[in-house]
């Protein structure tokens, strides 16, 4: 039986460089693997983005309220009309590859398990945790929930320490208020803390 892998992460652990890097190792070795991520990630539009500078086009986006099964499976087939990469090869894919998965839902989360328990594939999922404000994305947490193997990426904090939180900026000021998404751009980056340089910048809040 294939596994769901959740491989989570701080921001800048080397998630989405690691699933370019796995998809890069499947197909060196002539299997096919598909990659998605939601529409809620509107950075790069349809590429997966490597802060290394890697990228890559998503096979198909994710959009709220979507069986990600049915969707895998007509892209699969080669069946799928809006699929965003013409695909001429429909051999049996060895891997999903789901990035920035902590934006789906619960529901398309148990889709994923769905995918590798009922249709023998197996799915890694790569994202992070928790918000700005330390609290879990809910794609995130039923990830924790129900994900075969759980898999941490470190990243280091600026302090030299494991980086276990993600601090939001905003104009260069460290904030603790706002909607749960934002993706990181011109006006709006993160940086991954330790838990004492967090509590320090949060006077002590969690």
């Amino acid at each position: 039986m294939a596994k769901l892998y959740f491989r989570y992460g701080a921001m800048n652990s080397g998630k989405s460089t690691g699933l370019l890097q796995v998809a890069f190792n499947y197909e060196e070795r002539g299997q096919r693997v598909l990659l998605a991520k939601p529409n809620l990630d509107t950075k790069g539009d349809s590429k997966i983005v490597s802060r290394l500078g890697m990228a890559r086009d998503v096979d198909f986006m994710i959009p709220p309220g979507e069986s990600v099964r049915e969707h895998f499976g007509r892209v699969a087939a080669g069946e799928d009309p809006d699929a965003l990469l013409e695909r001429v090869d429909v051999q049996p894919v060895a891997c999903l590859l789901v990035d920035e998965a902590q934006f789906l839902e619960p529901e398309q989360v148990d889709d994923l398990f769905r995918i590798a328990v009922m249709d023998n594939v197996p799915v890694l999922a790569y994202g992070i945790r928790t918000d700005f404000r330390t609290q879990a994305f809910p794609g995130a947490r039923r990830l924790l929930e129900i994900a075969h193997t759980l898999e941490e990426l470190k990243t280091i904090c600026r302090c030299g320490r494991k980086a276990v939180f993600n601090t939001r900026r905003v104009g260069g000021e460290i904030v603790f208020d706002g909607e749960q998404v934002a993706i990181d751009g011109e006006d709006v980056w993160y940086e991954s803390l330790c838990g004492t340089c967090y509590l320090e910048a949060s006077g002590g809040k969690l």
